[in-house]
Formats: C-alpha cells, structure tokens, sequence
C-alpha cells in the first residue's frame, strides 16, 4: 500500500502553498539587513559543486559559539536562501549561525547528502571557535540525527557539539519506501535501514526530539521512534504543524531557542 498520503503535509495546512513565497521573501530581506550591517558572509563553498556552500551570520554582541541549521524539503526541494531568518532568534541571542544548502535527490543519493552535510559541518567547524549547536528541520531533521552517529563527523568536531535539536525528522527511512518519492530515493530496505538514525546507537550527545502537536501521524510517530530508540527528550509544540513548527527559530526568547541553547 502506498504512504504517499500519510508523509503528504502541504494538503493538511491552510494555505500552504504560500509558505515557500514567504520564506523566500522573508530570508531575502534578512540577508539584506545583516549583509548591510557587514554581518553576513554568503556562499561559502564546502564541496564541487553550487549547491555545496553555506551562509554564515554573525551577531552584533559577544560571540557565544556556533549554531548550525540544515534545511528540510523531503532531500528534493529548497536551498539555504530560503532559511536565513531564521538564524534570527539564535543570533539575537550571540551565536553565530550557518545555513548550508546541499545536492538534491535524485541528482545524489540521500547518503551522499549525509556526507555533505558532514563535510559542510566539519568545513564551519575549522572557520569558528567555541561550542556548536545543531538543529534541522523534517528531511534537516534526519541529517542533524545522522551526525550523532560514530564516524560520521570528526572527533574533533563532535566534542564541540553540546546539543541537537532534531525538529519533525524522518529517523526511520523504511515508509519511505512505500511511497512514490521513492522513484528519487532509490532506496532497498537496506539502504533505507542504513540511512534511520532511530535503528542506530548515538554517541553521547545530548538531543531533543521536536515536533508539532498538529502534524501528520506519522511525523509524530516518526518523532517518538526517534526519541524512544536515543531515549531522548521529545517535545510536542502545541498548536504547531509541520511548516511553522521552526517559526520559534526567529524568536530569541522562544522555548526551542531556549532549548537549543540549554
């Protein structure tokens, strides 16, 4: 039987072919007034090719540390000129924050996307000093999981994460399967088994497991898999669905930027 319909979120949120727009619209604006406060450093090459590069923000006060955000979008869609707002919250607060962007299925596979990611993290890591926080949203989400597993960033980087915040991820790939995306997975069983953080052992960092209380069913169960497999914390962000489940991210005194900074 198909899952199509259950990992479906844009036909279950009001007006949800706006947000791409909004997003786009409000990141550009935001790059705009930190670029002109010479805050901003935009593509920052990490691998070969235009998509492999990041956009790091800078705050105005004290610099606490790194934070690092990795865009959702099913491994198919978006690119980090759609996210840079939301570094507000975590900049307003003293961390500098970087928004990498990464090769799509099926142009790549979702390993190889792993393995962007964590050269992309490793890249920032060596261009920024102090602790780093972690976090990333639905397909982001699984990627930031993915890095909590041994070997896949250097030792010398995982000592400086002090937590991930893993929001709406897909941490057991095997649905995935079932469902026509598929055709830009490419995933076996096996594959898919060896892409789910929920079916891996962590290393001892902490994590949080964040998901809207008005998401799909599965995002939720998705979400407690995750968080019972890692015995990790899991929160239920009321009134909250899969698309502005991250609007806490632009808000410097919101509990998931508080969370990501505890």
């Amino acid at each position: 039987m198909s899952l199509d319909d259950a990992y479906a979120n844009a036909p279950y949120i009001p007006g949800a072919d706006a947000y791409p727009d909004r997003w786009s619209t409000d990141a550009a604006t935001f790059r705009d007034q930190i670029q002109a406060s010479g805050r901003a450093t935009l593509g920052l090459s990490y691998g070969t090719t235009e998509r492999q590069a990041y956009d790091l923000f800078s705050p105005d006060v004290v610099q606490e540390g790194l934070a690092i955000f990795v865009h959702g979008g099913y491994w198919m869609k978006f690119h980090r000129t759609f996210w840079s707002h939301f570094a507000q919250g975590l900049l307003e607060r003293g961390w500098n924050v970087a928004v990498p962007s990464y090769d799509l299925c099926p142009d790549v596979s979702i390993a190889q996307i792993t393995q962007q990611i964590a050269k992309a993290i490793t890249r920032i890591a060596e261009q920024t000093d102090g602790p780093i926080r972690l976090t990333g949203h639905s397909a982001g989400g699984h990627l930031v999981a993915r890095m909590c597993i041994d070997g896949v960033l250097p030792q010398s980087v995982m000592t400086r994460i002090r937590r991930v915040v893993s929001i709406s991820p897909v941490s057991d790939l095997r649905p995935l399967t079932q469902t026509t995306m598929n055709e830009a997975f490419r995933l076996t069983e096996d594959l898919a088994v060896e892409e789910s953080p929920a079916l891996m052992t962590p290393l001892d960092v902490p994590v949080t497991v964040w998901v809207g209380a008005d998401e799909r069913p599965v995002f939720l169960d998705q979400a407690r898999w995750l968080s019972d497999a890692w015995n990790a914390d899991l929160v239920i962000d009321k009134n909250r669905h899969h698309f502005d489940v991250i609007d806490g991210l632009r808000d410097p005194n919101s509990t998931l930027v508080t969370t990501l900074l505890s």
